[in-house]
């Protein structure tokens, strides 16, 4: 077992864990969601970027499915595109590559327009991932990518979905370990020079049920040190249990080929290469498709904040000329979508007796102030749904209920390496709170909407500015925990996602926060006067504009976006916040699983910088929440 004695830190600071004694309890529960980048085409570049072993696994799938060139072909985890590039330069027109890793799609996608092939490259989990019924002639798992999953049975899913999206008598070709030799032959430990600089030193073990092969490789540099310690496995089938559970996947007529020596530059240690199993099987004849036309749901009620009501967060505590406006432009995009019935629903109070008596078939829930306008009770709303079976638009209750904890998200943030601030937590029952070292500091309530609490005094540089308005946090908010947080001076971004995990995401270009029309001396934050406080310095004076980074801060920016809205369960669009530190470092503010949707918000601010007009925002999110749900359906309760 690693404890912090054993734990070493090269002078990069990388981690690694020195000696174990058990390499499966180590094991990330989804160790492939960071794997496969430039360290593993470098320890591994020796079989997988390997021009011969690519040349003669196409040539076996050819063999095998007899394609024609003009037939099309999903690459399922595609990782780098050897294989889609492989088909298109021998001039197949129809291959689609699909792979987990943000990093090796960008790869193949510039490694194909190097060389002038088309090949429609996406990302995309391979259990879950959308594209339409009998679209592909062939799927193929090339390069032993089955079996990553910790579950058997997110294996089953992965070839349920190949079934799927493959036509009647479609083949499934499948490149895999050899499970039965492989736990007779891995190799407990090697190790070996992977070029001049880099030397790799490998252990493997079998996982305690035998049933999985537990990996473990650390990437040392000759000068800079260990530079990646890292852990996979894989599940480990012999030729009766793979055919076994293709064929309880609905698939027919398995048969094994004959697999090709790999061939490496090193031939050092080929591991999970070493030898294969290629499987090929087909999609017995399928009844005839009926098509789909129009939405799925025709019918949508619109859920929206009681205008009748007291609302704390606006200006005087009421809704007000401006949010009325605001909500008529919504009703004007939303009317302009074709195929679609839009009714609103604003009362409150008869909200449960609508929901029982007249059952809506589909809601667009912009109810963003709360059940009874309490944002507090904002998951109050998905959550009266859920009980009804009623299908809807946006995060479901346990998201808002998470991202509604600020100090929570961070956590999780911090879990998956994504930066955050520095912060202190202070409960309502601490009678006293421990002074900052370093100013200035961010002061705000732990739990919160529509930046309450944060103000200009917000930003304290002194020790009496912090006394006072920690002072007037707990006399305004007197139940709720604070946060003393490190106070971000960069630039502030924002990333808009729309869609969903496994049917793809649309990233909405970046937007930036201008601060530069505020008055000298006011502190450069979004606070509550910029959005509810028409007479404050703040009002009218901050603008947005795209966001124009470097390629590295983009794609990180997107990928942190991606990784917190899996984790978080955010559902069909969100905003994520990030604001760069002193340093240049890019860390989390923020993330809104349910963000404001007015005509003059951030998302559309951002939909407007790709050239979509708010109806084609607001037609985006309707279509992404349409189509989780469709291929979901919640029970209806009778």
């Amino acid at each position: 077992m690693s404890t912090p004695q054993n734990r070493l830190r090269s002078n990069q600071g990388t981690r690694t864990l020195g000696p174990i004694s058990d390499l499966e309890r180590h094991l990330p529960q989804e160790w492939w969601r960071t794997l496969f980048n430039a360290v593993y085409l470098k320890t591994d570049g020796d079989v997988v970027e390997n021009d011969i072993n690519t040349s003669q696994e196409v040539d076996v799938f050819l063999e095998a499915t007899g394609l024609t060139s003009d037939q099309r072909i999903l690459d399922l985890c595609c990782g780098q595109g050897r294989h889609s590039i492989a088909l298109a330069l021998r001039g197949y027109t129809g291959v689609v590559g699909l792979d987990r890793s943000r990093y090796l799609i960008r790869l193949a996608k510039k490694r194909a327009d190097r060389l002038g092939v088309t090949v429609s490259f996406k990302e995309g989990d391979a259990r879950k991932f959308r594209m339409p019924e009998r679209s592909f002639d062939a799927v193929a798992m090339f390069g032993n990518s089955f079996g990553y999953f910790e579950r058997a049975e997110d294996d089953l899913a992965v070839l349920k979905q190949v079934r799927r999206v493959l036509k009647s008598n479609g083949f499934l070709f499948m490149d895999l370990a050899d499970g039965d030799w492989m736990r007779k032959h891995y190799e407990p430990r090697s190790w070996e020079w992977v070029d001049q600089n880099h030397f790799v030193c490998r252990e493997r073990a079998l996982a305690s049920d035998s049933q999985r092969l537990v990996s473990r490789e650390v990437v040392t540099h000759a000068e800079r040190g260990v530079i990646a310690d890292q852990f996979y496995a894989e599940r480990l089938y012999s030729r009766d249990e793979i055919k076994d559970l293709v064929e309880r996947a609905g698939f027919t007529e398995a048969a094994f080929m004959e697999a090709p020596v790999t061939h490496s530059g090193r031939q050092q240690d080929l591991g999970m290469m070493a030898h294969r199993l290629l499987l090929v099987a087909r999609v017995p004849e399928k009844p005839k498709a009926t098509m789909r036309r129009g939405p799925h749901f025709p019918n949508v009620t619109v859920l929206l904040g009681d205008p009748g009501l007291p609302d704390i967060v606006k200006l005087g505590g009421q809704f007000n000329p401006e949010d009325i406006a605001t909500v008529g432009r919504m009703k004007e995009a939303l009317e302009s979508l074709p195929g679609y019935t839009f009714n609103y629903w604003d009362d409150h109070k008869r909200l449960p007796e609508l929901i029982r008596e007249q059952r809506p078939e589909f809601v667009l829930n912009l109810c963003d102030e709360g059940f009874l306008n309490d944002a507090f009770k904002e998951l109050h709303v998905p959550a009266l749904l859920e009980v009804y079976g009623i299908p809807y638009s946006g995060a479901g209750p346990a998201s808002l209920g998470w991202c509604y904890n600020k100090s929570f998200v961070r956590a999780v943030a911090q879990s998956i390496e994504i930066p955050a601030p520095l912060e202190s937590y202070f409960s309502p029952d601490d009678q006293a709170a421990t002074l900052p070292s370093v100013f200035p500091v961010l002061l705000k309530p732990n739990l919160g909407d529509s930046s309450q609490g944060i103000t200009q005094n917000a930003v304290v540089h002194t020790q009496e500015d912090f006394a006072a308005y920690l002072e007037e946090l707990r006399r305004n908010f007197p139940k709720r925990s604070l946060l003393v947080q490190e106070f971000l001076n960069g630039p502030e971004y924002s990333v808009g996602v729309v869609g969903n995990p496994g049917f793809g995401f649309t990233v909405l270009p970046l937007l930036e926060v201008d601060y530069s029309g505020l008055e000298p001396g006011l502190p450069r934050i979004l606070g509550y006067e910029s959005k509810w406080e028409p007479e404050s310095p703040y009002w009218n004076q901050i603008r947005y504009f795209e966001a124009h980074v470097s390629d590295e801060a983009k794609r990180q920016l997107i990928d942190y976006s991606l990784l917190l809205f899996e984790r978080l369960d955010c559902r069909d669009y969100a905003r994520f916040d990030f604001r760069t530190d002193s340093q240049g470092e890019i860390k989390l503010l923020e993330v809104n699983p349910n963000p404001g949707w007015c005509w003059d918000g951030k998302l559309n601010y951002m939909a407007g910088f790709g050239g979509m007009a708010y109806t084609d925002l607001l037609r985006l999110i309707v279509e992404a929440a349409q189509e989780r749900c469709a291929a979901s359906p919640v029970p209806r309760l009778m």
